[in-house]
């Protein structure tokens, strides 16, 4: 019993000399935890990006099927800018990233830090919407090209009624409706946990503000 005491009144110790703090004391903290989740998730990015690499390029080398359907898909133009466009983005997000991290670690500046975190958190916000777009995008797209290029499939859909075309499309809407929602997850669990924290430090840079 002495002993739990003992420990809480360290804790309510610990809690007054937290609340003492001063502004100069907390900003260094405050500067240190919001590089190190800038920080983070820019090492995230980066194996996101390592990630897509692989997926799009190990099945080209292992599976000949796979090799010709995907140079086929090649020779469409739409193909090709939608592929550009989203390793571009994702190689922009590497790059906005790391100038984030880089512009707080060098930052002595309270207003400067919290613009810093405002611009993170835009840049993560739009990266996330772009993601979900491409994909609600894709999913039709894929439909698209595999139509127009597996013989097999145009007949099979060429040759459906009113009803089997209704069933095709609302099983589309719903499958498209399912990757975005686990993508939606994916990234909610990942950078939203990270962007929480760093509000967090925001908004206590706010009280300094004041």
């Amino acid at each position: 019993m002495d002993e739990l005491e003992l420990l809480k009144k360290d804790w309510k110790k610990a809690e007054t000399e937290f609340k003492h703090l001063s502004d100069t004391e907390i900003y260094p903290m405050l500067h240190k935890k919001s590089s190190s989740i800038i920080k983070t998730l820019f090492y995230i990015s980066i194996a996101e990006f390592t990630f897509w690499i692989l997926v799009n390029t190990l099945p080209y080398f292992l599976s000949d099927n796979y090799r010709e359907k995907l140079e086929t898909s090649y020779e469409n133009p739409l193909f090709v800018g939608l592929s550009l466009l989203s390793m571009g983005v994702i190689v922009l997000f590497i790059y906005l990233l790391f100038k984030a991290y880089k512009s707080i670690s060098i930052t002595d500046n309270a207003k400067k830090l919290m613009e810093s975190i405002l611009h993170t958190r835009k840049v993560i916000k739009y990266y996330v919407i772009f993601n979900l777009a491409m994909v609600f995008i894709s999913i039709p797209l894929s439909l698209y090209f595999e139509f127009n290029q597996n013989p097999e499939f145009h007949d099979q859909v060429a040759s459906m009624d009113s009803t089997q075309m209704f069933v095709l499309y609302a099983i589309t809407v719903v499958v498209t409706g399912v990757i975005i929602l686990i993508f939606w997850l994916f990234y909610r669990l990942i950078y939203g946990i990270l962007l929480k924290r760093l509000n967090r430090n925001y908004d206590e840079l706010k009280k300094l503000e004041v």
